[in-house]
């Protein structure tokens, strides 16, 4: 380490400038945790500032943050920096946390009023460095150049590979082709810097301006020999005299800010890891943490020998080494424990003996855990390669199925019995997949189900549930990576092809974790008095979502390859004109020459900023804006939407249908936090409708033959009638009770017109402002949703909340209930957690706001649909119907029917849908469709 008394090494970091580049480093691909906080910001941040103290040893560090608010710069010009975006979302929630790990590593943190970060820094440097000390000043803003002298530097952290970047003076004078740094804010002034919306000279770039400050060797000697330069520089420069001078002073970092430095202030202390491990853990930083944090492995224990069933030895984990003056972090904060310092008994079962020996044991148990081992992620095609079981901690059984499989079946069969017993209670994780395949071996797993992923699901809806993630953090264990076992990409390998004896640790851990975790999380649903929703609600739709899963869905390829066809010969015929309309042919998926081509060569307006690299923005939101007044804005539009529906589903759906000719979407209960269901492989829930292309893929679904058609009943307007029960909102609860088209009654009550005499675009605006409400959405959505302006927005609101009084009172006490207990909850009692609800973050704290008046409603649908699903999937069995639940969508169910059936079924799920939730206050309208495809049907 370098000794403070002779190497005075000060780094001085600028905050905003390298909390702003982490962010945008990681743009395209965000770092989100399970908590859906975008953390890249902070792990970049992070990252710098570690490289930083870990490679080049400083001896006193301090971290410099501009100030809320204007500075002194602003009343020198007033659209100083004025052209910069609203600093995003992201950023703002980033800071506080910022601020945790330097609290944490004991750097201090300078914030100046009325100065940017780069005036402190610079007093501070040359402070510094008439003291004696080497000055790094860490920053990507090239402005810093201008005060580089011999024991000032400039440091560039790395960034793309491309290593730290440390600038002296002869660097500096390279870059900028001047003759000493201090003429950086000579070339600023004339050049202006686009990033601070400093104007500079127009018409003035680097290499006039070097070349002048080069003859001239000032700015302002420039100016006053204006006679001596010739044509429209000339001109530029006289008439532009006054903006350069400003130019230069907002140009130039001020070095006499109030403040003294202080080496004892900015001195390196040993970080306290008891504080940082805390920060990473809830920022879910693992790889950094351990690295910073020093966590190391510890050689491997033995599996603990001796009798087949014999109880292991107790784990006596090993603590992890200690870094010098460094404390040890709190209990499972980082995982420090894991197959190889942990003692356990993990068996492989072979022989018919053995696996009689163990179903014995098993049998005699009232609870236990299971896990299998398969070739695919898809449960519905996977093959079986064997089944691990346990039901004490620290010891398992591993059952390995031979390939062939009638030989699997006929030992999958031995176990059948077992798992089909109800009186014993099965633990897994994601058991969902583990019982698809189970069953397609001929072993039905049946009993309590005690799903470990969804218990945590309801636990913290808004965290990851993966086992690995919840095993290091509840029982401060880290699992074996299924990629030590089969590798990572074009050479990984299936379960099948790995080792039995590598394959026995690994699958033999999973269900001893599993079991574990269950012990763990149990006790945690009983004090959330989550266990009747968990029993009542989520348990009992496992089953049912397996059936649906294992039922799937026919598709008609033929239909589908036609519909190929006619859209690729539409896209080639909007491609033609828009190449008429632009005068050229260009890469239309090009979002860079379509910016060029539109905003560049045809002189479309473009309002908005360019993006880091200097493009026009071609998004959707921007396009739409033009639209409507440029033809070919329109075509390309439309060219998008039908190229993503053709790649997203016309061409992609034959490719994921089984040999069966039907597709097997997996279904999601633990992704979306508000309690709805998901679908992935595909999603069938994003299948676009609102456009005709888009509802025509519907017509690909079908019945599984002739004799058969497809059922489908929905929800109608399910999300307002709860929030209208919810709420006892009097003038909501009338609409519905008398039938009256709620847009419409809405539509009269906020114009103060008669009901008959409401407009069309009246009862647009009113559907509009329904669910704008509904979702927490303010003034500002409802300004781009119905082109009108904010003021217009603000009023129909305040008219909206005049006339549904009882709906605000609802909306007001849901976020502060939300204030006060931290966490909003549906009828049913599933919560979730806002941790933003108390932010200091205006932007961060909105956001959960709108969460907690939206929350109890969606939650609320989401548990009434799934609990008519249990009860209509019981119903048809018990009742001996064909007829099978293959979709659930949104608000609606899909059912494969046979004709003759379909008389007697659509009452009874009717009824069962509309009575899933009794004594609403409200009536529950339930619509069925049928019909010979899905489009048909809906």
């Amino acid at each position: 380490m370098p000794n403070p008394a002779t190497d005075k090494r000060l780094f001085l970091l600028d905050g905003h400038a390298l909390v702003y580049r982490a962010h945008f480093a990681f743009i395209n691909r965000p770092l989100i945790n399970s908590k859906g906080v975008n953390t890249s910001a902070m792990h970049g941040f992070t990252r710098t500032l570690w490289d930083l103290m870990k490679n080049q040893e400083p001896t006193h560090l301090a971290v410099v943050f501009d100030p809320d608010g204007p500075t002194f710069r602003n009343e020198l010009a007033a659209d100083y920096k004025a052209n910069r975006e609203e600093q995003p979302e992201d950023i703002g929630i980033a800071f506080p946390y910022i601020h945790q790990i330097l609290q944490a590593f004991k750097i201090p943190i300078i914030i100046v009023p009325n100065f940017e970060a780069d005036d402190v820094i610079g007093t501070l440097s040359k402070q510094a460095a008439r003291a004696g000390y080497k000055v790094y000043m860490v920053t990507p803003d090239k402005d810093y150049g201008q005060l580089v002298e011999e024991n000032i530097l400039m440091y560039k952290p790395s960034r793309m590979g491309n290593g730290v970047e440390i600038l002296g003076v002869e660097d500096i004078k390279k870059k900028w082709d001047i003759q000493h740094p201090e003429q950086v804010i000579d070339m600023l002034g004339l050049m202006g810097d686009s990033v601070d919306n400093i104007p500079g000279v127009p018409g003035i770039g680097p290499k006039t301006a070097a070349k002048f400050i080069s003859e001239f060797g000032s700015m302002e000697k420039l100016l006053d020999s204006t006679d001596k330069i010739k044509g429209k520089n000339q001109e530029r420069l006289r008439e532009y005299r006054e903006q350069a001078i400003l130019s230069k002073r907002l140009a130039t970092i001020i070095q006499d800010v109030p403040i003294q430095f202080d080496p004892e202030a900015y001195l390196i202390e040993d970080f306290d890891r008891d504080y940082l491990t805390d920060v990473f853990r809830e920022l879910e930083f693992r790889s950094i943490a351990n690295e910073i944090l020093g966590i190391a492995d510890e050689p491997e224990k033995a599996s603990s020998q001796g009798d087949l069933f014999a109880s292991p030895a107790s784990a006596a984990p090993a603590s992890a080494p200690q870094r010098k003056n460094f404390k040890q972090p709190p209990a499972h904060a980082i995982a420090d424990q894991h197959i190889g310092n942990t003692e356990h008994d993990y068996r492989k079962v072979e022989s018919p003996e053995e696996r009689a020996a163990l179903l014995k044991e098993l049998r005699n148990q009232s609870l236990i855990s299971f896990d299998t081992e398969t070739t695919s992620v898809d449960p519905t095609t996977a093959e079986l390669v064997g089944m691990s079981f346990a039901w004490k901690s620290g010891a398992a059984y591993y059952v390995p199925v031979p390939e062939d499989r009638k030989e699997a079946e006929a030992i999958v069969a031995e176990f059948a019995p077992l798992l089909a017993d109800e009186a014993i209670d099965k633990v897994g994780q994601n058991m969902k997949y583990d019982m698809i395949v189970l069953e397609r071996y001929g072993a039905p797993v049946k009993g309590k189900l005690l799903d470990t992923m969804v218990m945590h699901y309801l636990l913290h809806p808004d965290q990851r549930h993966k086992m690995d993630i919840l095993s290091e953090e509840y029982l401060n264990y880290k699992p074996v990576p299924i990629e030590s076992l089969i590798g990572k990409g074009k050479k990984q390998l299936t379960m099948r092809q790995v080792p039995v004896e590598k394959v026995v640790p690994y699958a033999c851990e999973d269900a001893d974790i599993t079991l574990r975790l269950y012990h763990a999380l149990w006790p945690e649903l009983e004090e959330e008095e989550l266990v009747e929703l968990y029993e009542t609600v989520e348990a009992p739709l496992i089953p049912v979502l397996r059936d649906i899963e294992l039922e799937g869905i026919n598709v008609d390829g033929a239909f589908l390859q036609e519909y190929s066809k006619t859209l690729t010969e539409e896209l080639q015929s909007i491609e033609r004109e828009i190449f008429k309309m632009a005068g050229s042919e260009f890469n239309i998926g090009s979002p860079k020459q379509i910016g060029e081509i539109l905003f560049g060569r045809m002189g479309v307006p473009y309002k908005g900023s360019k993006t880091k690299t200097g493009q026009y923005k071609t998004d959707e939101a921007t396009l739409a804006e033009v639209s409507a007044e440029f033809p070919i804005v329109k075509e390309i539009l439309r060219h998008r939407s039908l190229s993503k529906l053709l790649g997203t589903y016309v061409d992609a759906l034959p490719l994921l249908m089984n040999e069966d000719g039907r597709i097997h979407s997996s279904f999601n209960q633990t992704i979306a936090a508000t309690g709805r269901l998901s679908s992935a492989n595909p999603n069938l829930q994003n299948i676009p409708v609102r456009t005709p292309e888009g509802a025509e893929v519907r017509k690909a679904f079908i019945p599984r033959d002739k004799d058969h058609v497809l059922l489908a009943s929905d929800y109608s307007q399910i999300e307002l009638r709860l929030v209208a029960a919810l709420s006892k909102d009097e003038g909501m609860l009338d609409a519905f009770k008398t039938g009256k088209d709620i847009h419409t009654a809405t539509a009269a009550l906020i114009f103060d017109v008669p009901y008959e005499e409401v407009t069309r675009v009246q009862r647009y605006q009113a559907k509009t402002i329904n669910f704008a409400i509904l979702y927490g959405a303010g003034a500002q959505r409802l300004t781009q949703e119905l082109e009108i302006s904010r003021a217009e927005a603000s009023q129909l609101i305040a008219n909206y909340y005049e006339r549904f009084t009882g709906l605000k009172e609802f909306m007001n006490g849901a976020v502060e209930q939300a204030k006060e207990e931290g966490y909003v909850a549906t009828l049913l009692g599933r919560k979730r957690g806002l941790r933003d609800i108390n932010s200091r973050s205006g932007v961060a704290r909105a956001l959960a706001e709108r969460m907690a008046m939206n929350t109890p409603i969606q939650g609320t649908a989401a548990d009434m649909i799934k609990i008519a699903m249990i009860r209509i999937h019981k119903a048809l069995r018990e009742q001996n119907f064909r007829t099978r639940m293959i979709l659930q969508v949104h608000d609606e169910l899909v059912f494969d029917a046979p004709r003759d059936e379909v008389e007697k079924v659509t009452p009874l799920i009717e009824e069962l849908m509309r009575e899933a939730i009794p004594n609403l206050d409200v009536p529950i309208v339930v619509e069925t469709g049928v019909g010979e495809n899905w489009l048909e049907a809906h």
